[in-house]
């Protein structure tokens, strides 16, 4: 579990360490959505990470 969490933070730091400025902007855009359209969001996130997970397992 660790090292799946590990290997997030790895992934999630890339963007804004080498595009910093386009990090910015897409936080800019993401603050403009309602809470149902992150809602949305989030919940195929977590479809395509289990999708993810079921099928590499």
């Amino acid at each position: 579990m660790l090292l799946a969490i590990g290997m997030v933070l790895v992934i999630e730091g890339l963007m804004p360490l080498f595009f910093p400025r386009q990090w910015r902007d897409m936080f800019r855009q993401i603050m403009a959505l309602t809470d149902g359209q992150l809602r949305f969001v989030g919940l195929i996130a977590v479809a395509i990470g289990l999708l993810l997970v079921f099928l590499l397992k």
